[in-house]
């Protein structure tokens, strides 16, 4: 890929952000589309701001749209908006995405790549999950909050992406199936998240709290039986063990689900926990835990919004 072709980063959030800056920095002309008005007006004045590990801030110019139409013939899309928001952003990849192009999901949950496909079409869609993590500071500005990696589903014409991200510092994984990183993120999320959303805490204190991380233990073990009841082998024999893992590595941030509540924003709930829930009610597996989790953090925002409407973050 050379470094005057565009790569589309749909979304103005804090992973957007992230790969924008990081991709821009590595000398890729980077377009971000969104319609988060305060998020699109920083990143024209400022570019994407990003703060890691030494404190120190640094900007990356990037070009800003909110017009679909303004970015069509795009190769390679980043599809990083909230799962709610998938909808909107098939939409809107629809309007501009090449006939060749590729649109990747990196997103958090399930039925992502079943929606993105509806509108663009299997061919077009690549199914992937990053372990990354940041933090949105404000408008246009993240935190990275812990290198991860970034897997992704082999498929036939994704390779140059995967190059531009290798080159922007990510670290790269081509798997031959998808749903076995979906569904370790999947018990992952479906422990931490609710869990430091409805607490208000930092991922590690649910490990110093022994209530807390006895719910976290069995949130996991239950998103795991029903994995297993998909027929999806985890990353993972031992899914407490790797829930327990990611919340002592990660033990300062605060989850994503846990920003979405601070900030009273619609949040990811209905794609994790609410996901997880379905799947078990499909296959006779009892989730107690993650539909209490689903209805608790719902509770917290009944932000009220129609499918596939809200500005891209």
């Amino acid at each position: 890929m050379t470094e005057a072709e565009d790569i589309l980063v749909v979304g103005t959030g804090a992973m957007a952000t992230l790969f924008a800056a990081r991709l821009g920095r590595a000398g890729h002309a980077v377009t971000m589309l969104g319609s988060w008005p305060e998020a699109l007006a920083a990143l024209r004045t400022n570019g994407a701001r990003l703060v890691e590990d030494a404190g120190r801030e640094q900007r990356i110019r990037v070009t800003v749209r909110s017009d679909p139409r303004d970015c069509r013939g795009a190769r390679f899309a980043l599809v990083l908006v909230k799962s709610w928001q998938t909808e909107k952003a098939a939409r809107a990849l629809a309007e501009c995405l090449a006939e060749s192009g590729v649109a990747l999901t990196l997103q958090n949950g399930l039925g992502n790549r079943e929606i993105l496909a509806a509108s663009l079409g299997a061919q077009r869609v690549a199914l992937g999950s990053t372990t990354t993590g940041a933090t949105l500071l404000g408008p246009g500005l993240a935190k990275a909050g812990g290198e991860g990696v970034v897997s992704i589903e082999s498929h036939s014409h994704i390779a140059p992406l995967q190059a531009a991200l290798r080159r922007a510092g990510f670290q790269v994984e081509v798997v031959q199936d998808a749903r076995v990183l979906i569904w370790s993120k999947l018990v992952v999320n479906s422990a931490i998240n609710p869990l430091t959303a409805i607490l208000r805490v930092p991922n590690g204190q649910l490990l110093e709290r022994p209530a807390a991380r006895q719910l976290l233990r069995a949130l996991a073990e239950e998103t795991a039986a029903v994995a297993h009841a998909e027929q999806v082998n985890l990353a993972t024999s031992d899914p407490v063990d790797m829930v327990e893992a990611v919340a002592l590595r990660t033990a300062t941030n605060h989850s994503s689900m846990f920003q979405d509540v601070q900030r009273g924003a619609p949040t990811e709930i209905d794609a994790i926990c609410g996901a997880v829930t379905l799947a078990g009610r499909q296959h006779s597996v009892p989730t107690p835990m993650n539909q209490a989790c689903w209805h608790l953090v719902q509770a917290l925002t009944q932000v009220p919004r129609q499918p596939g409407t809200g500005a891209f973050r």
